[in-house]
């Protein structure tokens, strides 16, 4: 061994001795972190860039490889853990557009779903005022009608009673007229019956007449014999 050589195992030697409370602290609390943990990885990369620098300024091959690992690795968990961050940030950003996009759709949705309700509803209301309307038009059309026909009817039963009363009024003249000459035809006949009368009781007079005169003219000449 060289005079030069003792210094440095000496150092080393004093070095892992200083080390041992880090190394200590590293096995009893640091490892029970999370492996992707901040704390642990800042801690972890801290005690292997020590251990690479003053194994390298020491010449201590075994304990700056272990250094150099050391902290590769936790920059390596680091950068993984990075990565799980921004992909996690993606993830909860892709989530969250997600979900807005899904409450824009059942928003819209709804908006639709309620602007489809207000429609039917505006076209049942129109529709039902449209059906009122259309029946107060048919009622007053139908009373007018109705009205109408009444008007008619009447002026047809004022006609017709009108009609009757002139057909009526020819039966009684016609009637009156019959009467009349029925009882003029009475009187005629009446008359004649009364000539006939008086003309056989004439006749009867004057036969009776001739008979007695004839009977008179008899007992003349029987009394002349």
């Amino acid at each position: 061994m060289s005079v030069t050589a003792i210094p440095f195992a000496v150092l080393r030697f004093n070095y892992r001795i200083a080390r041992f409370p880090l190394q200590f602290i590293e096995d009893q609390v640091v490892s029970k972190w999370d492996p992707e943990a901040p704390a642990r990885l800042f801690y972890e990369r801290s005690l292997g860039t020590l251990d690479a620098t003053v194994g390298g300024v020491l010449g201590d091959s075994t304990l700056a490889k272990r250094g150099t690992a050391l902290t590769e690795r936790s920059d390596a968990l680091a950068a993984a853990a990075e990565l799980d961050a921004e992909a996690e940030a993606k993830r909860q950003a892709a989530d969250a557009e997600l979900k807005a996009k899904r409450e824009k759709a059942v928003a819209e949705q709804k908006e639709a779903r309620e602007a489809k309700e207000q429609e039917v509803a505006e076209a049942r209301q129109t529709a039902e005022q449209r059906q009122q309307e259309a029946e107060k038009t048919a009622a007053e059309r139908t009373a007018a009608a109705k009205k109408q026909a009444d008007e008619v009817a009447a002026q047809r039963k004022k006609s017709v009673d009108a009609a009757k009363r002139d057909e009526q009024a020819k039966i009684r003249a016609a009637e009156h007229q019959a009467t009349a000459a029925a009882a003029s035809k009475q009187k005629d006949a009446a008359a004649k019956r009364d000539d006939a009368a008086a003309t056989r009781a004439q006749a009867d007079r004057v036969e009776k007449l001739a008979d007695a005169e004839k009977e008179k003219r008899q007992a003349e000449r029987a009394d002349k014999a």
